[in-house]
C-alpha cells in the first residue's frame, strides 16, 4: 500500500538555474523509476535560512508531493544525503496531496498597512489617571 508524502529539500544557493533544474530532475527520475503516483514539484526559489547551514545563509527550497511505497523513502533520503548540492531535507507523511501546483511568485506581495484607529474618547488618558491617583480622597469619615 502506498502512502502520501511531502519532501522539502534545500539546495545550495550558489548553483545556476540549470544545475537546480538538473538536481530536481534527478529526484523526479528517481521517483518515476519506482512507480510514483501524483507527483507534484514546486520550486519556491531562493529564501533566507532561519540559521546558517555550513557557510550558507540562503537556500533554494523545493517541495515534492507524491504517493509511493514507504520503503522508497529511505532510498530517496540516502540519495539526498550523498548529494553535495542538497544542504537539508525533510520528508513528512501527509493525509492529502495539495491540488494546487501554481508557482509561488518570486517577489512577495506587499499589503498596505492601515493606520490604527484612535482610542475612544470615553477612555481616560494616562494624565487623567495619574491626576486621579495623586488627588487626596474625600475624608468624610464620621467620628
Amino acid at each position: 500500500m502506498s502512502n502520501k508524502y511531502e519532501t522539502m529539500y534545500i539546495i545550495r544557493p550558489d548553483l545556476t538555474e540549470d544545475q537546480v533544474t538538473q538536481e530536481t530532475k534527478k529526484y523526479e527520475a528517481f521517483l518515476q523509476e519506482r512507480n510514483v503516483e501524483n507527483l507534484t514539484i514546486r520550486n519556491h526559489g531562493k529564501k533566507r535560512l532561519a540559521y546558517n547551514i555550513g557557510k550558507h545563509q540562503d537556500g533554494i527550497y523545493v517541495q515534492m508531493n507524491y504517493q509511493i511505497e514507504g520503503d522508497v523513502i529511505s532510498q530517496l533520503q540516502r540519495q539526498m544525503r550523498l548529494s553535495e548540492n542538497v544542504i537539508r531535507f525533510l520528508t513528512l507523511t501527509v493525509d492529502e496531496i495539495p491540488e494546487s501546483t501554481a508557482e509561488i511568485p518570486s517577489t512577495p506581495t506587499v499589503t498596505p498597512q492601515t493606520e490604527p484607529e484612535p482610542a475612544p474618547e470615553t477612555a481616560a488618558t494616562e494624565e487623567e489617571t495619574e491626576e486621579a491617583a495623586a488627588a487626596p480622597e474625600d475624608e468624610t469619615a464620621t467620628a
